[in-house]
C-alpha cells in the first residue's frame, strides 16, 4: 500500500513533464571534473546503527552510495568516522573536512535502524520519514557549519523523500530581516548525488516548495497578510500559472447572499473576499474536486475575545487557505490530469462597534439560519456558504481545510488532523496519502448524534454553540448541514498548523504549511482511478442526489 500514490505520481511526471538534465554526481573521479568556480560544495552521506546484541560494541554501516564513495577515496570515510566517536546513531551528524578535492565537508547523518517500512501501528511509512529527517538534518549542518553553497546529497534509496526533507529542513523565514546579517541561513543549491531517479528528486522539490510557500503565507503577520493583500499575493502566486483566479469582492457576496461570511467579518475595517481559483488538468466537462480553505487572516475572536496567549498564533488563522493555494500551485507544476475549483473565503474576526455577537441570527447561502453561540467560533461560519456555493460545479468531492476546533488539538495535539467524511473511499484515499507524506490523518465519527445536537436549536435552524464537549465532532455535523450534494470530506488542522518544538525533525519551530504534502498526494490518487471505477462512481452519486435547499447560479434548486 506504501507505494500505490507515489510511484503513480511518478510515473505521470516522466510522461507528461521533461525532466532537466541535472549534474549526474555519480561517485567516481570524473565527476571531480564539474566545477563551480569558487564555489563552495559539500556532499551528505549516510550511515545507520548495527544492533551486535551488546549496548557497549554498538557499530555502524554506510548505506550503499557512501560505501562506494569510501571505496572510491581508499578507506578515508570509514576511517575517519571511525576516528571521530563512538559509532553515530539516529539523529547525529559528524562533518569531516579534507578527505578528498571535490567536496572539502562532507557530513555523515545517523539514520538508525536499516530495513523500516510501512509500521501500521504508526499509520506511517517510517523509511520515508527516516530519509526526510537525515536529509535535513545533513544539510542543516553542512550550511550552518560549514557555509557551503552547494550541496550534493544521496538519495538514501528514495530520492522523493530526500528532496522534501532537504527543502523542508534548510528552509527559514526571513522576509522580514536583514539578510546580509543572515548569510549563513541561505538556501543553498541542492543537486541529487548518486541515483538517476531525477523525475522523483523534482516530484520531491516541487512538493517541499509548496509546503514552503504555505509556510511562508502563514508566518507572514497579520499586517501584512490582510485579506486583500492575500488577494495579492495569490495572483503573484499563480498569475503566470495555467490557473485562472477571479477574486470576488464584497458586493457579489452580497448578491449571492453569503450572509455567514459577511457576518464574521463585520467587526473589521478590512472587506471580506473569496477567491475563486480553476485548474483544468483534463477535459473541462470532468466534474471538478473542490478545495475550500478557511481564510481568516486573523482571528481575535470578536465580541469573545481571545486572551493573548491565545491570539498568539492567530496570524496563521488562514493556514486553510495556504495550503490550499501551495497546492494548487504545485498540482499545475506537476501537470496533474485533474480539475480542480478552489474556493477561498477571506476575512478578518475583530472586535469592533458593527461586529457579531453572541445570541445573533445568520441567514445562510442556502437559506439556512444559523444561531450564532460564541463569536470566537468563527470558522465554521466563514466557509458554510462556500460549501454551499461549491454544489453549483457538480463536484466529484468536496473538500475542506483549516482550524475549527480546539477539540481536534486536545485530543491528537500535533501528532495528526482529524478527518472526516462522507465516504468511506475518501477515508482510505486520504489514509495513504498520509502515510506516504508522513503527516498523518485520523478519523473521528459523523454520527447522528452531533447532528442531533446541531439541529437542536429553538431560535433557528441550527446551532453554532460554543460548548466543550465533542467540539471538532460537532464542528464536522454542523459543517455538513450546508453539504448540498455528494461526497464530502473535512479536514480540522487545527493542531498541526504550529509547533513549539522541533517534533517534526526536518521542520523548524514555527508555522508548518502541514498538511500541503498530505493534499498533493490525495489529489495525485485521483489522476489514476480506473474510468470504469469513476463512472460507476458519478453513476451512483447522481442516483443518491436528493432534494436540498441550496441553489445554483440561475436560483434553481440543487438536485
Amino acid at each position: 500500500m506504501s507505494q500505490i500514490s507515489s510511484l503513480a505520481l511518478k510515473e505521470l511526471f516522466s510522461k507528461i513533464s521533461s525532466v532537466n538534465v541535472f549534474s549526474k554526481a555519480i561517485y567516481n573521479r570524473s565527476f571531480a571534473s564539474v566545477t563551480c568556480g569558487t564555489e563552495t560544495k559539500g556532499l551528505v552521506l549516510g550511515a545507520y546503527e548495527l544492533d551486535t546484541g551488546n549496548p557497549s560494541q554498538r557499530s555502524f554501516a554506510f548505506t550503499p552510495t557512501a560505501h562506494t564513495y569510501d571505496k572510491i577515496i581508499s578507506g578515508k570515510l570509514y576511517f575517519e568516522l571511525k576516528k571521530s566517536g563512538p559509532p553515530i546513531r539516529r539523529h547525529e551528524v559528524r562533518i569531516l573536512y579534507g578527505l578528498e578535492d571535490t567536496f572539502p565537508s562532507i557530513a555523515v547523518v545517523g539514520l538508525g535502524i536499516q530495513g523500516l517500512g510501512y509500521n501500521e501501528e504508526e499509520v506511517m511509512d517510517e523509511e520515508k520519514e527516516q530519509i526526510r529527517e537525515a536529509a535535513a538534518i545533513g544539510a542543516t549542518a553542512l550550511r550552518d557549519i560549514s557555509q557551503v553553497e552547494k550541496i550534493f546529497i544521496e538519495s538514501f534509496g528514495n530520492a522523493e523523500s530526500a528532496a522534501e526533507g532537504i527543502v523542508l529542513g534548510l528552509w527559514s523565514y526571513l522576509d522580514n530581516k536583514n539578510t546580509k546579517n543572515e548569510e549563513s541561513v541561505q538556501m543553498p543549491q541542492l543537486e541529487l548525488f548518486d541515483s538517476c531517479d531525477f523525475t522523483g528528486w523534482r516530484i520531491g522539490l516541487q512538493k517541499g516548495n509548496a509546503q514552503n510557500l504555505a509556510r511562508k503565507l502563514c508566518e507572514m503577520p497579520a499586517n501584512y497578510l490582510t485579506p486583500r493583500k492575500f488577494a495579492e499575493q495569490a495572483v503573484k502566486i499563480l498569475g503566470n500559472s495555467d490557473i485562472n483566479l477571479e477574486v470576488k469582492t464584497k458586493h457579489w457576496l452580497q448578491m449571492k447572499g453569503m450572509d455567514a461570511l459577511l457576518a464574521v467579518a463585520k467587526g473589521s475595517c478590512e472587506e471580506p473576499l473569496l477567491l475563486e481559483a480553476t485548474y483544468y488538468g483534463c477535459e473541462p466537462h470532468v466534474c471538478p474536486v473542490v478545495l475550500i480553505g478557511k481564510g481568516v487572516t486573523f482571528d481575535a475572536g470578536g465580541h469573545c475575545l481571545k486572551t493573548p496567549e491565545n491570539m498568539a498564533h492567530m496570524r496563521g488563522d488562514m493556514a486553510g487557505a495556504a495550503c490550499v493555494i501551495a497546492t494548487l500551485k504545485a498540482v499545475e507544476a506537476l501537470r496533474l490530469p485533474i480539475n480542480i475549483r478552489a474556493l477561498i473565503p477571506m476575512c478578518e474576526n475583530m472586535l469592533g462597534p458593527r461586529g457579531m455577537k453572541p445570541g445573533d441570527i445568520v441567514k445562510a447561502m442556502n437559506g439556512k439560519t444559523i444561531h450564532v453561540d460564541s463569536t470566537d467560533s468563527d470558522g465554521r461560519l466563514v466557509i458554510v456558504d462556500a460549501l454551499s456555493y461549491a454544489a453549483t460545479f457538480n463536484p466529484k468531492v468536496i473538500v475542506d481545510v483549516g482550524g475549527f476546533s480546539r477539540g481536534t488539538k486536545n485530543a491528537l495535539g500535533s501528532a495528526a488532523a482529524s478527518i472526516f467524511t462522507n465516504n468511506d473511499a475518501l477515508w482510505e484515499q486520504m489514509k495513504i496519502a498520509g502515510i506516504h507524506s508522513g503527516d498523518r490523518v485520523w478519523r473521528l465519527p459523523l454520527w447522528t448524534h452531533f447532528t442531533k445536537t446541531v439541529r437542536h436549536c429553538l431560535p433557528a435552524d441550527v446551532c453554532e454553540t460554543a460548548l466543550n464537549l465533542g467540539n471538532s465532532c460537532r464542528s464536522a455535523a454542523f459543517l455538513q448541514e450546508f453539504v448540498c450534494r455528494g461526497d464530502w470530506l473535512h479536514m480540522d488542522i487545527y493542531g498541526i498548523t504550529h509547533q513549539e518544538e522541533d517534533m517534526v525533525k526536518y521542520l523548524k519551530p514555527g508555522m508548518t504549511g502541514r498538511p500541503t504534502r498530505t493534499l498533493i498526494e490525495f489529489l495525485a490518487q485521483f489522476a489514476f482511478k480506473p474510468e470504469e471505477e469513476n463512472n460507476q462512481r458519478n453513476q451512483k452519486k447522481n442516483a443518491d442526489y436528493k432534494e436540498v435547499t441550496c441553489k445554483d447560479e440561475s436560483g434553481n434548486a440543487c438536485r
